[in-house]
């Protein structure tokens, strides 16, 4: 069982980075809660609460939308500001009782490799703002998702998504209701570029250029081999290529 030896809950974003800040002591940031429900280690930690620091709610900044950290997954699909895709694939993330209390910041955190909103996010060209003691950075989410040491000591602050363009995406799960083994989301985007992101396989969701599909490694598991899932991401991305070609 989990052991939590403390417990705050601070009121600003300085005293919550401070308290990730002292040395000696393992922290746990807290904000829907679902993936620290969820993990299963057992070292003693403390907890720092982030639901009194106002980190929610949806803007419009440009040709982008802003979506603050702590914005739950259930107001990112009722958001009509949202990308349609994006609002579809927040639907996609669990049931209900879950997106009511699972956050945008913690999607993120947490790089679940079979996320479609992670994919979505990654072909909307997402940027995470993170802030440290030594200020706030702004980090392209492939960047964050490939070398996660720019979260240490850090707090999640906002998502930054482009809108425009066309979208399309097709997944293979072993029913329709089960998270999917493979999924492929694309993106048409205005100025005409590909983009296309895979789940299921690589540790976290991942850009791949259209001739370099064949040249995954993903892991087997009991669902499927390597070879399967490499399989499978082929003819998922040449369906997804073949709808954002029929809605350009």
């Amino acid at each position: 069982m989990r052991s939590i030896r403390g417990y705050h809950r601070p009121q600003t974003l300085d005293e919550a980075i401070g308290l990730l800040a002292r040395s000696g002591v393992t922290t746990r940031l807290l904000g829907g809660g679902t993936s620290l429900n969820a993990d299963p280690g057992v070292d003693p930690f403390e907890v720092v609460d982030l639901q009194a620091l106002g980190l929610d709610g949806i803007t419009t900044v440009g040709a982008s939308v802003a979506i603050a950290a702590m914005t739950r997954l259930q107001d990112v699909g009722d958001n009509e500001v949202v990308p349609p895709l994006l609002r579809n694939l927040a639907h996609r993330e669990g049931p209900n009782t879950l997106r009511n209390a699972a956050t945008i910041g913690g999607v993120v955190a947490s790089a679940d490799p079979e996320s479609e909103l992670l994919a979505g996010l990654l072909v909307h060209e997402a940027a995470v703002v993170v802030t440290t003691q030594e200020g706030s950075t702004e980090l392209s989410l492939g960047d964050l998702l490939h070398d996660r040491r720019a979260l240490r000591g850090g707090v999640i602050t906002s998502v930054k998504a482009a809108k425009g363009g066309v979208s399309a995406a097709d997944r293979t799960g072993r029913t329709p209701a089960d998270r999917p083994i493979v999924a492929v989301i694309g993106r048409r985007t205005e100025d005409g570029r590909t983009l296309v992101a895979v789940t299921g396989v690589a540790s976290t969701p991942v850009l791949v250029e259209l001739d370099q599909v064949d040249a995954l490694q993903p892991a087997g598991d009991f669902r499927g081999s390597s070879e399967y899932r490499r399989a499978l991401a082929r003819v998922l991305v040449d369906r997804v290529v073949s709808r954002l070609g029929e809605q350009s």
